[in-house]
């Protein structure tokens, strides 16, 4: 896999940033982890290299949530894989998330992430 793929996590809880942040640079994604929506926003606004794919956390706290970002990625890029994460609004996937997006329930293996990622990215 080229070295630029670059996977953004958002996500607020630091253990579950730092698991995926391993699972996903022992696998040769480059990564970029943000804690809230706002500076997932403001990344995806601002940034030179773009990712080729977001995990995000639907609740982050202060808005926006990840819902919100997984619509913006797709805004800005309509092909980037998006992958929700979520202990308890799942069941609002269908509603909120954004076409041929995944909703991985937590808690979860952080390889099943990775391998879903690299499934929908098709490397």
């Amino acid at each position: 896999m080229p070295t630029s793929t670059i996977v953004l996590i958002v996500e607020d809880e630091i253990l579950i940033q730092d698991l995926l942040e391993s699972a996903f640079t022992d696998e040769g994604f480059e990564v970029y982890v943000l804690s809230s929506g706002a500076e997932a926003m403001a990344y995806l606004d601002g940034c030179a290299n773009f990712p080729r794919g977001l995990v995000t956390d639907i609740n982050l706290g202060a808005a926006p949530d990840g819902w919100q970002i997984g619509r913006r990625v797709r805004e800005l890029s309509p092909t980037t894989p998006v992958i929700y994460m979520s202990g308890d609004s799942g069941h609002e996937w269908g509603l909120h998330g954004v076409a041929e997006s995944l909703m991985v329930q937590k808690p979860f293996q952080p390889t099943q992430v990775v391998s879903a990622m690299r499934a929908m990215l098709e490397v």
